[in-house]
């Protein structure tokens, strides 16, 4: 699949991603890639979350592929449920906090926990750091297992965001690029 072939939607996570993330920027570089905005990025209630991605996936016309990142992967799968799946083509997983690190942000809905744990209904992608403060790398490759997602081992690349150094993350383009041309 070529990326003008679908539906791109960027699922940000906890407090959105500014203008230097690698999502906002691949929303400026690719013409068919749409934000799914959230009412309150900083106080996220994971009922809202999962709708606000349902209510997008069933706005698009052509196969969706999510590009989703921290606390937007589990929304998205979560969202899962609600979409009946069969028009995501794909998803390009980012950096997915670990449960325990979620449960000590008290702004973010105890409701996002637990994680589904079922295989994903679209072939999906997870891309995981060693050193990122908010997962640990055992259990985001478990969690990748349990979901049937191909595993990309980033190394030591912290939360894969601004503040790790990953704003146009090229790298990363490259890797989703290669995942799309699976599709």
């Amino acid at each position: 699949m070529r990326s003008r072939d679908a539906d791109l939607l960027i699922i940000p996570g906890l407090g959105g991603s500014d203008p230097d993330h690698w999502q906002s920027r691949w929303q400026a570089k690719l013409p068919n890639a749409v934000r799914v905005e959230q009412a309150d990025w900083n106080r996220p209630v994971a009922a809202e979350w999962e709708a606000r991605i349902a209510e997008a996936v069933a706005g698009c016309e052509r196969p969706v592929v999510a590009i989703a990142h921290s606390l937007g992967v589990v929304a998205f799968v979560r969202a899962l449920k609600r979409t009946g799946g069969e028009r995501i083509a794909g998803a390009f997983l980012v950096a997915p906090p670990g449960e325990a690190a979620l449960a000590e942000l008290p702004q973010v809905d105890p409701a996002f926990r637990p994680y589904p744990t079922d295989p994903l209904t679209c072939r999906s992608l997870l891309v995981a750091s060693h050193d990122d403060p908010f997962a640990n790398i055992e259990e985001t490759a478990t969690l990748s297992a349990a979901w049937g997602s191909a595993f990309v081992d980033a190394g030591n690349a912290g939360h894969i965001n601004v503040e790790s150094g990953h704003g146009p993350w090229p790298e990363g383009l490259m890797t989703f690029g290669g995942f799309l041309s699976r599709l």
